[in-house]
């Protein structure tokens, strides 16, 4: 499951102020103090629900009603492997937050092999990414598929001392380079991907399916401690 892509930042305190205090940021018409990334509730049953949504049981016609109608739903594949559906905004504010958001959507690996035989046409996106876009019909199928996961990019960067002051300190911290780190949330869903040469990435999912988010790391540790 692919959950990473991803950009530069601004210009020091104008936009890290706004990521930080409340009443900076504000956006017409939209709640700064609502529908933010740390404001994650959960049902005490494994579920829980951030922006509105809840991965696992939300659909991508509530995301779409949620976070707005200019999504762009895709099938993202590398090289040699079936693809992830996913649905993709440029800009959404999140309270008083811009940011990306990518969200994936839960469909079979033999669903979006079928996609792909109707998709309408193909592109490369960076290095060999191909960017292929469904068939009319298929789009209208994936309305009602529920999200399996939603990824967030702020515009702001954020330090490792920033993400612990507004979700607490991680159940599990995994350092995969010298620049890159994940905190792991648990019970919340959530990881939190901290990075010194590119963009902070946020990832959710139910609770009840973190091993999703947590097991390809350390596959990925596991690797890397063998080829050293």
């Amino acid at each position: 499951m692919k959950f990473a892509l991803y950009l530069i930042a601004f210009v020091l305190v104008a936009l890290i102020v706004p990521f930080l205090l409340p009443a900076t940021g504000k956006q017409e018409g939209v709640d700064p103090n609502s529908n933010l990334p740390w404001q994650i509730v959960l049902d005490g049953q494994g579920g829980s629900t951030v922006f509105g949504l809840q991965p696992g049981v939300s659909t991508l016609a509530e995301v779409r009603q949620r976070l707005g109608s200019e999504i762009e739903v895709a099938i993202i594949a590398e090289p040699n492997e079936v693809g992830a559906l996913e649905a993709y905004y440029a800009q959404v504010p999140l309270g008083f937050v811009l940011a990306k958001v990518i969200v994936t959507v839960d469909v079979s690996k033999e669903a979006i092999s079928a996609m792909r035989e109707r998709a309408l046409k193909a592109k490369h996106m960076e290095s060999m990414t191909r960017k292929i876009t469904l068939h009319p019909d298929d789009l209208a199928r994936a309305e009602q598929m529920p999200v399996k996961a939603i990824s967030v990019i702020p515009t702001v960067n954020l330090d490792e001392a920033t993400v612990i002051q507004r979700f607490g300190q991680p159940g599990e911290r995994l350092v995969i380079s010298e620049k890159r780190t994940h905190l792991l949330y648990p019970s919340q869903g959530l990881d939190v991907v901290v990075d010194g040469d590119g963009k902070e990435l946020l990832q959710y999912v139910a609770p009840r399916d973190f091993a999703s988010l947590r097991e390809p790391l350390l596959a990925q540790g596991s690797a890397k401690t063998a080829s050293q």
